[in-house]
C-alpha cells in the first residue's frame, strides 16, 4: 500500500464503521427511551402504518365503551324505577283488596283511600324523575336507549322505551283512580293486577336489554385489549435484548474510536522516511 499524507484510507474505513456503530447505538438508545422498536414511519413504514390503523381502532373502541357505559347507566335507572313502580303496585293491591271488604266503616275506608292516593301519585313522581343524562326511558313517549357497538359508529344496540306512567299502556291505573267505594276498589284491583303483569313484562324487556349491554361491554373490553396486545407485538421493543445490544455497541464504539485514532496516526509514520 502506498504511503500518502493526502489520503488516509484506513481512517476513512474506521470512520465509516464508527458511524455505523453510532447509528445503531442511537437507534438502540431510542428503543430503550421509548420502549418502542418502531417509533416512527422511518423505522419501518409498513409496520408503523398498520400500528397506527390499529391504534385508531382502539381509539374508536374507547368511544364505544363510553357509549355503552352511558346506556348501561340509563337502563339501570329505568330498571330501578320499574322495580319501584312494581313494589308500589303490590302495596296498592293490598290497599284495594282491603277496601273491597263490605264490612269497612267509613273512617277506615277513607284512611285506606288516602294511603292509596299517596301511593298512586308516587308512581308519577318516580316515573318523572327516572332520567339519566336527560334520557327518560319509562315516561310517556320516553326515549329509547341507543349505544354504538363498532369502532366506526356504524353499528348500534337499541333498547325500546317502556311507558310506566299512569293511564299508559303498561300501568292502567289513572291519576283519578280511587278506592273510596267497594265498586271502585274492585275496579282498582282488576287494573292493578293487569298493571303488575304489564310492569313485569316491561322489566323483563329492560333486564334483557341491560344484559345485552353488559355482554357487549365485556366483549369490547376484550377486543380492545387484544388489539393493544397486537400493536405491542408489532412495535414494542424487547428491552432485555436492547440492553444486551447497548452493552455490545458501547464496546464497539470504544473500539471504533481506538481504531480511528490508530488510523489517524498512520500519516505521521511517513516522517520516518525523511530522517
Amino acid at each position: 500500500m502506498a504511503f500518502s499524507v493526502n489520503t488516509n484510507a484506513g481512517a476513512f474505513a474506521a470512520l465509516q464503521n464508527l458511524n455505523k456503530t453510532n447509528s445503531s447505538l442511537e437507534k438502540t438508545q431510542s428503543s430503550i427511551n421509548t420502549g418502542l422498536k418502531i417509533a416512527s414511519a422511518k423505522d419501518n413504514a409498513a409496520t408503523f402504518a398498520i400500528a397506527q390503523k390499529l391504534r385508531a381502532d382502539v381509539s374508536g373502541l374507547n368511544a364505544v365503551k363510553s357509549s355503552l357505559d352511558r346506556a348501561q347507566s340509563t337502563i339501570d335507572v329505568a330498571i330501578a324505577a320499574g322495580e319501584a313502580v312494581s313494589d308500589l303496585l303490590i302495596e296498592l293491591k293490598e290497599k284495594a283488596v282491603a277496601a273491597k271488604d263490605s264490612g269497612l266503616d267509613t273512617a277506615s275506608r277513607t284512611s285506606l283511600n288516602d294511603d292509596f292516593k299517596q301511593l298512586r301519585d308516587q308512581i308519577t313522581s318516580i316515573v318523572d324523575n327516572a332520567a339519566f343524562n336527560g334520557t327518560n326511558v319509562v315516561e310517556n313517549s320516553g326515549d329509547a336507549v341507543v349505544a354504538i357497538t363498532s369502532d366506526d359508529g356504524s353499528n348500534s344496540i337499541t333498547i325500546a322505551a317502556q311507558d310506566l306512567s299512569l293511564a299508559g299502556t303498561t300501568v292502567t291505573l289513572t291519576a283519578g283512580s280511587s278506592i273510596s267505594t267497594q265498586d271502585l276498589a274492585s275496579t282498582a284491583v282488576a287494573n292493578i293486577e293487569s298493571s303488575i303483569a304489564n310492569v313485569n313484562t316491561a322489566l323483563s324487556a329492560l333486564g334483557s336489554g341491560a344484559k345485552r349491554l353488559d355482554l357487549q361491554r365485556s366483549f369490547v373490553d376484550k377486543l380492545s385489549d387484544s388489539i393493544e396486545i397486537g400493536v405491542g407485538n408489532l412495535v414494542d421493543a424487547d428491552l432485555a435484548k436492547e440492553s444486551a445490544n447497548l452493552q455490545a455497541l458501547q464496546v464497539k464504539q470504544q473500539l471504533g474510536l481506538q481504531a480511528l485514532s490508530i488510523a489517524n496516526q498512520a500519516p505521521s509514520t511517513v516522517l520516518g522516511l525523511f530522517r
